[in-house]
């Protein structure tokens, strides 16, 4: 399923990128499901701003049930749209923005009505929507087998499932705790043993980059855990640093950073 439409407009774009079993971290309420028929799959609208005479904007913030950010203008690559960016699109440049299937998506888009309404064109079609021109196309596909792939990783430590750990951790690969670094062995033993059991990563947010063969991704997560017997929930920023061999991902580090909660700023 994807979230697209086709229109011509100004628009700024901020998004926030998060995976589909977040939490609901907008600051924004979701509005009403659109019944645009150019919108496909589920799309929430919600105005925020009408113009009058002295503010001449409409502001408008979507979330999208599904994806990363797409954004492509006629005859030009796929752009890939991630949390934080903004994105400017000129008057009467027809253009399409959208979904993957990974992740929710949101934006708010400011549009001067000074340049005339919103005009709805077509939809866009599957061969449109999957455009791999300049291999665009292609490190998104890398992205979502990277956040698949965390993912999975995140159940089978939950599940205490070692043998498909073993496979995914590179022989060299380093884990950092809070009490302490290892390899991939002491790592295995930790987790079979149950001196950590990893019960239920909540992923709030999930961002990856990629650097030739090697992706790096940032999860933000909610951590529930036992730690020598103990159940603890923490909130950490998780570094994982993924390298291509033999057109295999492993995961060659992983690295857990504690955030602060308001109890930890407490003198």
């Amino acid at each position: 399923m994807k979230n697209i439409n086709l229109i011509v407009v100004i628009l700024l774009y901020m998004l926030l990128s998060t995976p589909l079993n977040a939490q609901d971290v907008s600051v924004f309420p979701k509005g009403e499901i659109s019944n645009i028929d150019n919108h496909t799959g589920i799309v929430w609208l919600k105005e925020l701003n009408q113009p009058d005479g002295i503010f001449t904007f409409s502001l408008a913030h979507a979330t999208f049930a599904e994806g990363t950010g797409y954004y492509q203008e006629r005859g030009k690559p796929i752009q890939i749209v991630h949390k934080g960016d903004v994105i400017k699109c000129l008057p009467d440049m027809e253009h399409w923005h959208g979904a993957t299937p990974e992740s929710s998506f949101a934006y708010i888009g400011v549009t001067p009505v000074q340049k005339g309404k919103t005009k709805w064109l077509k939809r866009v079609t599957d061969a449109e929507y999957g455009n791999t021109k300049s291999g665009t196309i292609n490190n998104t596909t890398a992205e979502q087998e990277i956040i698949k792939l965390s993912k999975q990783k995140w159940d089978w430590m939950a599940e205490k499932n070692t043998d498909s750990l073993n496979a995914l951790f590179d022989a060299k690969s380093v884990f950092v705790h809070m009490g302490g670094s290892w390899g991939k062995e002491q790592e295995l033993n930790v987790i079979k043993s149950g001196g950590i059991h990893y019960k239920k990563a909540d992923i709030h947010s999930v961002s990856v980059n990629i650097i030739n063969n090697t992706a790096i991704l940032l999860n933000n997560i909610t951590l529930l855990a036992v730690v020598g017997g103990n159940e603890v929930t923490n909130p950490f920023i998780v570094t994982e640093v993924y390298i291509k061999i033999n057109n295999k991902w492993m995961l060659g580090s992983l690295s857990f950073t504690k955030l602060l909660t308001p109890d930890d700023t407490k003198h």
